[in-house]
């Protein structure tokens, strides 16, 4: 998609701190964060939505949860604790319309659902 901003970071036309990057998934730290810990972490394929994802794919999202369990390790927030978000949509909150997975952690989070 030409001009998805993370599209752009993938094909490297946009700098970004990259924490990590495969095959299949790149992670960098958000610009505008949350919390201490913040990252992003996309497919390099452009998929709008979660909604997109096609039964062929399903490996994929899986793949991001692990890379998630993998940043978090890393950044020694595994043990206390992080949240994995995923937005969707106008109403969902989702700004950029490729798929991402938010980790969010290094200090303690509001309680927003149970």
């Amino acid at each position: 998609m030409e001009d998805c901003i993370f599209c752009k970071i993938v094909a490297g036309q946009i700098p970004s701190d990259i924490v990590y990057r495969d095959d299949r998934v790149i992670a960098f730290k958000d610009i505008n964060p949350a919390t201490e810990i913040h990252l992003l972490i996309i497919p390099k394929e452009h998929i709008a939505y979660l909604t997109d994802l096609k039964e062929q794919q399903a490996s994929l999202i899986g793949h991001m949860i692990l890379v998630a369990n993998k940043l978090a390790r890393q950044n020694g927030i595994d043990e206390k604790g992080f949240r994995v978000v995923i937005n969707v949509g106008d109403a969902g909150g989702q700004v950029v319309k490729h798929l991402h997975i938010h980790l969010l952690g290094g200090k303690r989070l509001k309680q927003t659902i149970g």
